[in-house]
């Protein structure tokens, strides 16, 4: 299983989904107040006003939440915004989604062909747990991936850009049997919280300090998302939606891409399950 694959690691029109429609409405609110808010030189610059032609509320003084960025900040940050706005409006997009998967405990994998990009793997699943913990897992701690994921060899965070995006440096393992081999990833990711949904985006980067290593094939990335959301008030039990968009590079057939990536979609969900079930038996 390739780690870019877990991104975000950093992509709905199912019937068990709310609409999408207002998924993307509050989406592209959550995005836009956080760049509209962004501190920069002393003042409160406004961006964004509109994202993809829609409109969202102003938000009030209480939802506030500057957060000072250097200049070179800034940069990582829209970047990571821009990536997580592209992956809603790909989600957004109902029509043109094929069912490629259906597993016996109801996780689907659809695929779409988005004009100018590769072909894209959507998949839902429902996970025992709070979105909170998936949050925990997914982007605090995810240098810590490869102790409940065989796929991922490392992840290091290259450069802490606030508290709502890293950039991070990926090594797939190298596994028997698979077809793809190993791969390195440089992404930047980035993740926005409202109520009871969270939102992990991400797209590859390019850094002249950090080329790609010998010996690796640079694959990349995006633009990517996560979207977990509780599926009620009081449940610790999340849906759990992931738009994989991926370039794995090399002269591999595309067929034999297009096979392996939503299969590497349900293993990374079914590494995770273990790893949730692990931490509910300790704890």
């Amino acid at each position: 299983m390739l780690p870019a694959v877990v991104k975000l690691c950093c992509g709905i029109s199912y019937r068990h989904l709310r609409s999408m429609a207002g998924l993307q409405r509050t989406a592209v609110a959550v995005i836009g107040q956080e760049i509209t808010h962004l501190q920069r030189s002393g003042q409160i610059q406004h961006h964004m006003r509109k994202l993809v032609g829609l409109n969202y509320d102003e938000p009030t003084p209480e939802d506030i939440n500057s957060v000072p960025a250097k200049e070179d900040q800034l940069v990582y940050i829209k970047q990571g915004q821009e990536a997580m706005r592209k992956a809603l409006n790909m989600l957004e997009e109902k029509d043109g989604w094929n069912v490629e998967i259906t597993q016996s405990n109801g996780d689907v994998i659809c695929s779409k062909v988005i004009p100018g990009s590769t072909k894209v793997f959507r998949l839902e699943a429902v996970l025992e747990a709070s979105p909170d913990e998936l949050y925990d897992l997914l982007f605090v701690r995810l240098e810590e991936m490869h102790e409940w994921n065989p796929s991922i060899q490392h992840i290091k965070v290259l450069k802490q850009v606030g508290p709502e995006t890293i950039v991070t440096h990926e090594v797939s393992a190298e596994t028997a049997g698979n077809l793809i081999g190993q791969r390195d990833f440089l992404t930047v990711r980035h993740s926005s919280k409202q109520k009871s949904r969270i939102y992990l985006g991400g797209a590859s980067i390019k850094l002249e300090s950090f080329q790609p290593q010998e010996g690796f094939v640079r694959a990349e990335d995006g633009p990517t998302c996560i979207i977990i959301e509780a599926l009620d008030k009081d449940s610790r039990r999340s849906r759990f939606t992931w738009l994989l968009n991926m370039d794995v590079k090399g002269w591999l057939p595309k067929s034999i891409v297009n096979q392996t990536l939503p299969r590497a979609q349900l293993d990374f969900t079914r590494h995770l399950r273990r790893r949730l079930t692990a931490s509910t038996t300790l704890g």
